[in-house]
This record gives C-alpha cells, sequence and structure tokens, in this order.
C-alpha cells in the first residue's frame, strides 16, 4: 500500500492542474467574447482584399470605445431586413457614418461622401464603383456599408427599400484589422488614405 502522502500529492497536482485548465478556459472564453475573434471569408464580396477562405483577426472591444471609421472593414449581423439568417456574419467596408452623404456617381462615376470623391484603388479589377446609382444620407448611429468587389457584393445598395441600405451600429461586431491565414497572405487591413480627404458632414 503506497504511503498516504505520495497519493496526497498526485491528487493535488491533479486538481492543480484541473484549476489552470479551468481558469485557461475562461480566459479563452473571455478572450473571444468580448476581446478578439478569428473569422474566415465564405464568399468573394471583398476580394481582392479579402479573399475565400482567407482568415481575418477583430477586434471586438475597440467599438466600446468608439463608432466605427469610414474605410473600416467591419464584422457585423446583417439587419433582419437583409437576410433570412439575421445572425449570420458579414463582412464588408464602411464608406459612410451617421450624417454622411454617401452618393454615386459622380461626372467621373465615382462614390462621394460628403461632397469628397473617392479614389478606390481597392476595388476587384475590372469594377466599377457602383453599376447601381445612388444617394443615401446616413441616419445617426448608422452606416452604409459596401464590398470591395462591387459586382459580387450584396451590400447596403442591394438594400436600399430597407432603411436606405443603412447597418445599425449595434449589429457590429467589430473590426477586422489582419489576415491571419494563410500566412503567406498575412497583412494589416489598414484604412485607405482617400478617406482622410473625407470632410465632416454639414
Amino acid at each position: 500500500m503506497p504511503p498516504t502522502g505520495n497519493v496526497n500529492s498526485r491528487r493535488s497536482r491533479w486538481v492543480g492542474n484541473l484549476i489552470v485548465l479551468a481558469v485557461v478556459a475562461v480566459i479563452a472564453i473571455v478572450v473571444r467574447t468580448y476581446v478578439v475573434q478569428t473569422f474566415y471569408i465564405p464568399s468573394g464580396s471583398m476580394e481582392q482584399t479579402l479573399l475565400i477562405n482567407d482568415q481575418v483577426v477583430v477586434n471586438k472591444g475597440v467599438y466600446r470605445f468608439r463608432d466605427p471609421d469610414r474605410g473600416e472593414i467591419v464584422v457585423f449581423r446583417p439587419p433582419v431586413a437583409w437576410s433570412a439568417a439575421p445572425d449570420e456574419d458579414y463582412i464588408k467596408r464602411v464608406i459612410g457614418v451617421g450624417g454622411d452623404h454617401v452618393m454615386c456617381c459622380d461626372d467621373r462615376h465615382r462614390v462621394t461622401v460628403n461632397g469628397a470623391a473617392l479614389d478606390e484603388d481597392y476595388l476587384f479589377p475590372g469594377d466599377v464603383p457602383s453599376v447601381s446609382p445612388f444617394d443615401v444620407t446616413v441616419p445617426g448611429g448608422c452606416l452604409f456599408v459596401m464590398g470591395d468587389h462591387r459586382s459580387a457584393s450584396a451590400d447596403s445598395r442591394a438594400h436600399l427599400n430597407a432603411g436606405n441600405g443603412t447597418v445599425p451600429v449595434d449589429r457590429v461586431v467589430g473590426r477586422a484589422f489582419v489576415t491571419s491565414w494563410p500566412l503567406s497572405r498575412w497583412r494589416s487591413l489598414s484604412v485607405p488614405a482617400t478617406f482622410a480627404a473625407v470632410p465632416d458632414p454639414h
């Protein structure tokens, strides 16, 4: 019969290991729920910026302190009027925020925001900014979003009859800030320079 001390020591190590695993699991759940989460790209609506089966890391905490900005790529749950599955995740680029006047197109067939034309060098090769015209003033607390692959994106333009196609900020899950997989595609998802020239709405 083994000494009682050895049994107690092994039991203590097992209990200690279980506690460590439980703490790690809780931390992982908290991080995934409130801080960062990885999402994979299921469609071509953001090509060539994001390709099918790319994985992006999403900051889920940043919008607890501020609203999304123009040019950022956001993951959101679509308004109910957009989809039969409103809990699925969409990923698009923010073109306009609350108060912005977003329209297409100017005389050079560009999208404008508050009168400033966007030079969208991130668009899918061969795509135009939009085949269909639109003219929207974004309500407060909402976003006007578009995919970078405009000819393959069911974005705000496809839902103009539902709240002018805008997405409430409280439907946003977080900001995609880096492509993490495959490793050959790793890069940060920064805001294109063209958005710096957009003035605030009058």
